[in-house]
C-alpha cells in the first residue's frame, strides 16, 4: 500500500546527499528548500544559499538559512520570483523580503513541533511538499487556464449570409464575451465583441469542427468559427455553452490563484457579477483591483479571502455596486469613502480585525444586510442606529461581554440579533420600555448565568444553548421555538402561556418536573427533555392533541401515564429510565406512532398492539434493548406488521416464536444479540426485505437459513456455539459482511470457505496457538477485543489498531481512528501509526515528545489524502518507564478529535483523553476564534468539522491542528480494563455505563460487541467503533505465573482468535496469529490451508505428568537463570528417530515425558524461563501440529497462558537450532504485517503482533500435507553455533562453571537419557562446527535466537 499521496514524495529522497547533510550540521538555522518547476545552475552564493551539485529540471534542493530572502535566492538562480503552495491549494507569489526557510520553520512550529533540531530535520523531509511547496515559476494548470481564458487563431466568418468571406482572425473567449480581433494587433486594432449571455452556441453540421456563436437581443450578431482540431472544438463548445446558459452576466474566477484580472475581461462591459474570492489580488498595477471601476455595470463584487490587509479604496468608486464581500482580508479599518456607495444593499465584513465603523457608513440608507461576525468589536457600533434598513445584527464571534436591551430599543429596525460566541456574561434589562421589534435572538455558546427577556415581548425564536443558565424568564405572547439545552436550568418561567410554541428543547438540564404551562401549550409538536431529572411525565402532556415527538430519555421515570384518547404522537423516546411496564393503551391509542425507543429500562413485557385480532399499528422502528423481556414478547410483536427495524438485544429471550417471525415480512433490520437463543427460527426466510441480522452473544448452534434472502447485507453471529454451516449453492450478491468469530467449535469445510471467498468482509476464528516465539517471552498481562459497526451510510469509516506485543517486548499499542465520512484517512493511519511510533521511540523517551511527534509525522505521511480529508485519532501505548525497565507499567495516551479513552480503576471510569470538539473545549474555541476562522451555526470550522484538532484536513490550518493531547498514567493492580471508542459511541453510552457493561461481560471481544450494540439501540446512526483492553497488572507489574498444584484445575479452553477474511487479487500471504488479534488474508489462499486454521482446536487434554512437570512461567522482573544464548544458522527442523541416540527407538511403547513422536518425526519440548532474545514463529501448519504445540497450555483468568517450549531437532544425540528467516523478514512492521500486499476490507482489520511472523523451520525442505517438515536425518556439515560478539564473554564464563550447574537445572520435560551427561567443553570458545558434542554429551538449555 502506498503510504503517501504524492508520487514524487517517493523518488525525491534520493536527492538528499552527503553535501546536504554536512550543510545541516551544527546550525539549526540552516536547511534546504525544494524548488519545483525550474532549472538552476549550481553556483555558489555569497548570501549563504547553495544549490546541489546536480541540476534537476523538475526539482532543485537549494541550501540556505532562515535569513535567506526570496530576493537573494532569485539573484543566485537568475530567477524572476518564487511561489508557495500550501496543502496543494492556491499558489501565491512570494514577496522579495520573505524568507522561504523561515516560512517552513514557522509552519512546522505552528503544527506543534518545538525542538529546533527536529524542526530542521522535518523541514528537510521531502514528504513535507504535500503541506508546503515552493515553485521557481508559476505552475500552469490547463484546466484552470481553460476556464479563465480561451484564445487561438481560427478561420472566422461574420453573419449568416454568404456575403462575408472566411478569414483568419484571433478569437478570444473571456468572461461573458467572444472577441474577434486582428491576428497582428489584437489589443490595439479593431475588435468585434459579441456578448454571449442569453445567446446561442450551435454546431454547424455542414462544416467539420465549426461552431456558430450568436448574441441575444433584437440586433443579434452571429460569427462562425472553424476550429482546426476536434479537441479545440470540444473545449470551446463546452466553455461557451456554460456562458450562454447563464441568466445573469456572472464571471466566476474564484480559487484561481489570480494576482490580476485578465486584460480581455475588461472588454466585457455587460458583466454585473464578479467573483474573485480566494485569490491573491494585488492592489497596484495593470489588471489589479485598481482597475475594477472600468466595469461600468458591476453590481456584485466578491473579493473575500484575498489577504488584502487594507480596504481597497478603489472599490468605493464603483457606484453601481449593490453587494460587496470583503470577508477574511485582515482588515483593521473601513475608509470614510465607503459612504460613496449609496446603492449598496449588502456588505460582508466578517472575519477581519475591525473594532469600529466610520460614521459615513450610516449614510447608506439602502443597506439592509451588514455582516460583522468574527471581528474585535467590544460593543454594538452606534452607527447601526442610523442604518434603518438593516434588519439583522450579525455579530457572532466578537468580544461583546454585555448586552443592554436599551440599545436594541434604539435600533428599532432590528428583527434578528446574532450574538453567539461573544463571551456574554449578562443581559441587562433595566428599562421599562419593551423591546417590540426583535423576533429572533441567538445567544448560544456564551457565559450567561441567568436570562430575563420578559421585556422582549414579540420574541418568536430563542437560542441559548451551552450557557450556564440557572434561570430563564421569557414572554410567551409570540414564542414559537425555544432552544435551551446544555444549561443548569431547574425551571423555565414563561408568561403568558406560549400558545404559539411548536418546538422546545430543554435537554441536558436539571429539571425535576415540567412546568404546568407546558401542558397548556396548544400547538406544541416537539418536546425534548432528555438528560434531566424528571420523575414523571404529566398525563395532560402525553394526551396532547398536538404533540408529535416526545423525547424523555435519560431521566428517572418509573411509569408512563395511560393514553385516554387517540393522540397524534409519532415518535416516543423513553430509553434509560426505570420503567417496569408501558401503558396498555399505548399502541392502539397512538396509531400514528412510528418510532419507539424503550431501551435500558426494566420492562418485562410490552403492551398489545390492539384490542382485537386486527391491528392498525404503523410502528416502523422499535428499540427494546437492555430490558428483562422473555420469549412471550414475540406474540405481541406480530401485531406490528409494518416494523422495519427491531432491536431486542440483551434481554432474556430463550427463543423467538417461528410462527410470529414469519409475519414480520417488512422487517429490514433485526438485532437479537445478548439473549439466550439456541436457534434463529427458519421462518426468518419469510422476511424478504431483511438486510441486517445481528445475533451475537447467544447460544446458537445451527446457522440460520438467511443466505437465501435476496437483500441480506450483514450477518453477525459471533460469540455463539456454531458447529457447522449449511449453505445454499450460491450466496446472494448483496452479502457484504459475515462475522463468525467467537464460535470455538465451528469447523468450516473447504467448499464452505470457497463459497465465502466473494464476501467483502468475512471474519473467522483462528485458534490460539503456542509458538516458539511466545514461549521465549513472558506473557502479556493484557488482551483485547474490538468491534465496529456501520451507520446509515453503509460505509465503515472507523479503523482499529491493536498490537498486544509491541516492539517484540512486553509492551502494547492500541489505537482507534474515526474519519467521520471518509474511510481513506483512518485506513492510512491504521497502517502507518504503529510504525511511526516505533521510529519515534528510538529518538526520544519523553512521552510528550514521542507521542506528539508520532501524531505530527503521521499527519505528514497522509500526503495528498490528508490535504482535504481528516480523522480523529487516539493512540495508547503501554510500556515500562525507560529509566526503570523493571518498574511499573505506564499508559501513555494521545489523541486529537473526538475519539476517547476511559480507564476502569476500582470500578470507576477515569478519562484519559481530551474531547477536541468546539462545543466541549472552551480554550480551543477561543484559539480558533482568535485565528479568525468562520464558525458556522452548527459549530463547525468553515462548516466542515466540529473538531479543532485532527490528523489531515491540512487545508484548514491554522484553525485545525494535528498536535495531540498527551497524558501518561501509571498502571496498578486496581486497573481492570481500558475502553477506546469514537464519538458516536460515547455520545450515546456514558463512561459509567460503558464501565458497567464491560464489568458485566468481562470477555473483551463480547464486551466491545455489546458496547456497539447498545449505542445503536440508543439511537446512533453513525459508524461506531469500540476497543476493550483487559488488564491484569499485579502490584509490581509482575507477569510471573504462580506455581500450579497437581490438584488445581486447568481452566477453560482457549479463547478463539478472530480472523477477517477478505477477497484479494494479490498474492496470498502468510497467516499471522495472535491472541485477540483479527487479521486478514487473501481469498486466494487454498481452502485446505484455511480450513486447517479455521477448523482446528487447541487441545485441552493434558497428561497427568504435565502439570507436575511443567515449570512456572517467569517474567522480566523475576527471570530464571539461563546458561547461554546462541544464534544458530539454518538447520534441519525434524529428524528420524531411528538415527537419534536419545534412548527411545521407534518401536518403544512407553514415550518419554516432553518427547512427542509422530512416526519418524520427533519434537522435544525444552523449558526456557527467561532469555535475552526472542525466537519468533508463526502458526503451525496443520491442526495436528497446533494440538501438539498447545499441549500443556494453561488458561487462567480468561487469558491464554502458553507452555514455554521450543521445537528443536536432534541428530546423533545433538540438538540443532530452529532456523529462521532473514533478519529483515523477522523484523517486519507490527502494524502492517497483516496488511501488506492485501486488499483492505470494508471491515477494519487489526494489525497482528510482530512476534507472530511465520518462521520457516527448514528453508529448503519441502512441506508434506501433514504440515510437518521433511529434512535429512544427518547433520548438515555447514551447521555451526554462532555466538554474538556481545555475548561471547558471558558464554565463556558460563561454560567454565556449567559442570557444577547442570545437574540442578535439568527439567522434567527433558528425556531421561539426556539428563545426566555433561558438555565436553575442551574446545576453545570459537564455537566452530566441531564444538558439537558427541552422543554422550548433555543437551543443555539453549535459546537459539534468529532475530539477532
Amino acid at each position: 500500500m502506498k503510504r503517501n499521496g504524492s508520487r514524487s514524495c517517493v523518488t525525491r529522497k534520493t536527492r538528499f546527499g552527503s553535501r546536504e547533510r554536512d550543510w545541516l550540521k551544527g546550525d539549526t538555522q540552516r536547511g534546504c528548500v525544494c524548488l519545483y518547476g525550474g532549472t538552476v545552475d549550481p553556483q555558489p552564493s555569497a548570501s549563504g544559499a547553495q544549490t546541489t551539485s546536480t541540476p534537476q529540471t523538475d526539482l532543485q534542493l537549494v541550501l540556505c538559512s532562515t535569513r535567506t530572502t526570496v530576493e537573494e535566492l532569485c539573484i543566485q538562480r537568475n530567477g524572476q520570483g518564487l511561489y508557495v503552495q500550501l496543502h496543494g491549494d492556491l499558489i501565491r507569489r512570494l514577496d522579495p523580503a520573505e524568507r522561504p526557510l523561515q516560512m517552513v520553520y514557522d509552519y512546522l512550529t505552528s503544527m506543534g513541533y518545538s525542538d529546533p533540531v527536529r524542526v530542521q530535520h522535518e523541514a528537510a523531509n521531502s514528504d513535507l511538499s504535500c503541506l508546503i511547496r515552493f515553485y521557481s515559476e508559476r505552475p500552469v494548470n490547463p484546466d484552470q487556464q481553460e476556464r479563465t481564458l480561451l484564445k487561438g487563431v481560427f478561420s472566422v466568418r461574420k453573419g449568416k449570409t454568404q456575403l462575408h468571406k472566411w478569414a483568419e482572425r484571433q478569437v478570444i473567449l473571456c468572461g461573458t464575451c467572444l472577441i474577434v480581433a486582428s491576428v497582428k494587433d489584437s489589443l490595439a486594432g479593431k475588435m468585434h465583441i459579441l456578448p454571449l449571455v442569453g445567446g446561442k452556441v450551435e454546431e454547424v453540421k455542414r462544416r467539420q469542427h465549426c461552431l456558430m456563436f450568436s448574441s441575444a437581443g433584437s440586433q443579434a450578431q452571429t460569427y462562425f468559427v472553424n476550429f482546426d482540431t476536434l479537441a479545440d472544438y470540444q473545449r470551446w463548445h463546452r466553455q461557451a455553452s456554460k456562458v450562454v446558459s447563464q441568466t445573469v452576466s456572472l464571471v466566476d474566477l474564484s480559487c484561481y490563484s489570480l494576482e490580476t484580472v485578465p486584460e480581455y475581461l475588461f472588454y466585457c462591459q455587460d458583466i454585473t457579477h464578479l467573483n474573485l474570492r480566494h485569490n491573491f489580488m494585488s492592489l497596484q498595477g495593470p489588471g489589479s483591483l485598481l482597475n475594477l471601476p472600468r466595469f461600468s455595470q458591476l453590481k456584485s463584487l466578491n473579493i473575500s479571502h484575498n489577504r488584502l490587509g487594507v480596504f481597497p479604496e478603489c472599490v468605493c468608486e464603483i457606484l453601481t455596486l449593490t453587494e460587496l464581500n470583503l470577508s477574511c482580508n485582515n482588515l483593521h479599518n473601513i475608509p470614510v469613502q465607503i459612504g460613496n456607495l449609496q446603492s449598496l444593499q449588502t456588505l460582508s465584513l466578517d472575519g477581519n480585525h475591525l473594532n469600529s465603523l466610520p460614521e459615513e457608513l450610516g449614510g447608506l440608507f439602502q443597506l439592509n444586510s451588514l455582516g460583522l461576525s468574527f471581528n474585535n468589536f467590544s460593543h454594538i457600533p452606534a452607527v447601526l442606529e442610523r442604518l434603518s434598513a438593516v434588519d439583522k445584527l450579525a455579530m457572532a464571534g466578537n468580544q461583546v461581554d454585555s448586552l443592554e436591551l436599551s440599545t436594541l430599543v434604539r435600533m428599532s429596525h432590528l428583527r434578528n440579533v446574532d450574538l453567539r460566541l461573544n463571551g456574554l456574561r449578562w443581559v441587562k434589562s433595566d428599562i421599562l420600555e419593551p423591546v417590540t421589534q426583535v423576533t429572533q435572538l441567538d445567544l448560544r455558546d456564551n457565559c450567561l448565568g441567568s436570562l430575563e427577556l420578559s421585556s422582549v415581548c414579540n420574541l418568536e425564536t430563542l437560542h441559548c444553548q451551552r450557557n450556564q443558565l440557572e434561570t430563564l424568564t421569557l414572554s410567551g405572547f409570540t414564542l414559537r421555538m425555544l432552544h435551551a439545552s446544555s444549561n443548569r436550568l431547574s425551571t423555565v418561567n414563561i408568561y403568558p402561556v406560549p400558545n404559539q410554541l411548536t418546538h422546545m428543547d430543554l435537554s441536558q438540564n436539571l429539571l425535576e418536573y415540567l412546568p404546568d404551562w407546558v401542558c397548556d401549550c396548544r400547538k406544541i409538536e416537539m418536546l425534548d427533555v432528555t438528560h434531566n431529572l424528571l420523575f414523571e411525565v404529566p398525563s395532560r402532556l402525553l394526551n396532547s392533541l398536538s404533540l408529535r415527538k416526545l423525547l424523555v430519555g435519560n431521566n428517572r421515570l418509573q411509569r408512563v401515564p395511560d393514553l385516554l384518547d387517540h393522540v397524534p404522537l409519532e415518535a416516543l423516546d423513553l430509553q434509560h429510565n426505570k420503567l417496569a411496564e408501558l401503558p396498555d393503551s399505548l399502541f392502539y391509542k397512538a396509531l400514528n406512532l412510528k418510532y419507539l425507543n424503550a431501551s435500558a429500562n426494566a420492562l418485562e413485557s410490552i403492551p398489545p398492539s390492539s384490542q382485537s385480532e386486527e391491528s392498525l399499528s404503523t410502528l416502523q422502528e422499535l428499540y427494546l434493548t437492555g430490558n428483562n423481556l422473555n420469549e412471550n414478547c414475540g406474540a405481541v410483536l406480530v401485531g406490528h406488521q409494518n416494523l422495519r427495524i427491531l432491536h431486542i438485544a440483551h434481554n432474556q429471550l430463550l427463543s423467538f416464536p417461528a410462527s410470529k417471525l414469519s409475519k414480520l415480512e417488512l422487517l429490514e433490520e433485526l438485532n437479537l444479540s445478548g439473549n439466550k437463543l439456541k436457534a434463529i427460527p427458519s421462518t426468518v426466510s419469510s422476511c424478504k426485505r431483511l438486510h441486517t441480522l445481528i445475533a451475537h452473544s447467544n447460544h446458537i448452534t445451527v446457522f440460520p437459513d438467511i443466505l437465501n434472502l435476496p437483500e441480506i447485507k450483514l450477518v453477525d453471529l459471533s460469540c455463539n456455539e456454531l458447529t457447522e454451516i449449511q449453505l445454499p449453492d450460491s450466496l446472494p450478491a448483496t452479502l457484504q459482511e459475515l462475522d463468525l468469530t467467537g464460535n470455538s467449535s465451528l469447523t468450516l469445510e473447504n467448499k464452505t470457505l470457497n463459497l465465502f471467498s466473494n464476501i467483502t468482509t468475512l471474519k473467522l476464528d483462528q485458534k490460539s496457538s503456542v509458538t516458539p516465539g511466545d514461549s521465549l517471552t513472558s506473557p502479556t498481562p493484557w488482551n483485547h477485543g474490538y468491534s465496529e459497526m456501520r451507520g446509515q451510510r453503509n460505509k465503515l469509516c472507523v479503523s482499529v489498531l491493536a498490537v498486544d506485543r509491541f516492539r517484540d517486548s512486553v509492551e502494547a499499542c492500541y489505537g482507534i481512528f474515526d474519519g467521520d465520512r471518509n474511510e481513506e484517512v483512518p485506513r492510512l493511519l491504521q497502517c502507518t501509526m504503529g510504525d511511526v511510533l516505533c521510529e519515534e521511540l528510538q529518538h526520544s523517551s519523553v512521552d510528550t515528545v514521542y507521542m506528539c511527534n508520532t501524531f505530527l509525522t503521521s499527519h505528514r505521511k497522509l500526503g495528498m489524502a490528508g490535504q482535504k480529508l481528516g480523522a480523529s485519532a487516539l493512540l495508547c501505548y503501554i510500556h515500562h518507564e525507560s529509566s526503570d525497565p523493571a518498574g511499573h507499567f505506564r499508559l501513555t495516551v494521545a489523541n486529537v478529535g473526538t475519539c476517547q479513552a476511559v480507564l476502569c480503576r476500582d470500578g470507576r471510569p477515569v478519562q484519559l483523553s481530551k474531547n477536541y470538539s468546539l462545543e466541549n473545549c472552551t480554550e480551543e474555541m477561543e484559539r480558533v476564534k482568535h485565528s479568525k476562522a468562520i464558525i458556522t451555526e452548527d459549530n463547525k470550522v468553515s462548516g466542515v468539522t466540529c473538531c479543532s484538532r485532527l490528523l489531515g484536513c491540512s487545508y484548514l490550518s491554522p484553525w485545525v491542528l494535528p498536535k495531540p493531547w498527551v497524558c501518561t498514567e501509571p498502571l496498578c493492580s486496581q486497573d481492570e480494563f481500558l475502553i477506546l471508542g469514537n464519538r458516536a459511541l460515547f455520545e450515546r453510552v456514558t463512561y459509567e455505563e460503558a464501565v458497567r457493561t464491560v464489568q458485566a461481560v468481562r470477555d473483551p471481544h463480547a464486551a466491545a460487541k455489546k458496547l456497539c450494540t447498545l449505542a445503536q439501540s440508543y439511537g446512533c446512526k453513525d459508524n461506531i467503533g469500540a476497543l476493550v483492553v483487559s488488564l491484569h497488572i499485579s502490584e509490581d507489574s509482575c507477569t510471573c505465573e504462580p506455581p500450579v498444584s497437581a490438584t488445581e484445575p486447568r481452566g477453560s479452553p482457549p479463547a478463539s482468535v478472530p480472523v477477517s477474511v477478505t477477497p484479494c487479487p494479490s498474492d496470498s500471504a502468510n497467516l499471522s496469529s495472535s491472541s485477540g488479534v483479527i487479521t486478514e488474508f487473501s481469498s486466494e489462499t487454498s481452502a485446505s490451508e484455511v480450513g486447517s486454521e479455521a477448523g482446528s482446536t487447541a487441545s485441552d487434554e493434558h497428561p497427568s505428568s504435565g502439570i507436575a512437570a511443567r515449570p512456572e512461567r517467569r517474567c522480566s522482573l523475576h527471570p530464571a537463570t539461563a546458561l547461554c544464548v546462541f544464534q544458530r544458522q539454518p538447520s534441519c527442523a525434524t529428524f528420524s528417530s531411528n538415527h537419534s541416540d536419545n534412548g527411545l527407538d521407534s518401536d518403544d511403547e512407553v514415550p518419554l515425558e516432553g518427547v512427542i513422536s509422530n512416526g519418524s518425526k520427533l519434537e522435544v519440548e525444552v523449558d526456557i524461563h527467561c532469555c535475552a532474545f526472542q525466537l519468533r514463529s508463526g502458526p503451525p501448519e496443520s491442526p495436528k501440529e497446533l494440538n501438539l504445540e498447545n499441549r500443556g497450555s494453561d488458561y487462567r483468568n480468561g487469558k491464554v497462558r502458553r507452555q514455554n517450549s521450543v521445537v528443536v531437532s536432534a541428530t546423533n544425540g545433538c540438538l540443532l537450532a530452529v532456523c529462521g528467516r532473514e533478519i529483515g523478514d523477522l523484523k517486519k512492521s507490527p502494524s502492517t504485517s497483516s496488511l501488506f500486499g492485501k486488499k483492505l476490507s470494508n471491515g477494519s482489520v487489526v494489525a497482528p503482533e510482530d512476534s507472530h511472523n511465520l518462521i520457516e523451520v527448514a528453508l529448503e525442505a519441502p512441506k508434506k500435507k501433514s504440515g510437518y517438515f521433511t529434512a535429512p536425518a544427518q547433520q548438515d556439515p555447514e551447521d555451526q553455533l554462532i555466538v554474538p560478539p556481545s555475548l561471547e564473554q558471558e558464554v565463556r564464563e558460563q561454560l567454565k562453571g556449567q559442570t557444577t550447574l547442570l545437574p540442578g537445572l535439568s527439567t522434567p520435560s527433558t528425556p531421561t537419557t539426556l539428563k545426566d551427561p555433561s558438555w565436553d567443553h575442551s574446545q576453545p570458545p570459537a564455537f566452530a562446527s566441531n564444538l558439537v558434542p558427541g552422543p554422550a554429551a548433555i543437551v543443555q538449555q539453549e535459546v537459539y535466537d534468529t532475530a539477532l
